[in-house]
C-alpha cells in the first residue's frame, strides 16, 4: 500500500510530463506538412545513378 503513495503521483507526473511535450510539438508546428512529409519518405533522391 505504501508502494502506491510513490506510484501514483510518479504515474500523474509522467503523464502531465507527455501533455506537456504533446502541446509544445502542437505549438512548434510538428503537424503542420503531413503530406510533404509522407512525399519525402517516398522519394527516390538518395538512389545513385549508376544503377
Amino acid at each position: 500500500m505504501n508502494v502506491l503513495l510513490f506510484l501514483v503521483p510518479l504515474a500523474l507526473l509522467l503523464g502531465a510530463l507527455g501533455l506537456a511535450a504533446f502541446v509544445w510539438s502542437l505549438n512548434a508546428g510538428q503537424y503542420e506538412d503531413l503530406e510533404g512529409a509522407a512525399a519525402r519518405a517516398l522519394s527516390d533522391d538518395d538512389v545513385e545513378d549508376g544503377r
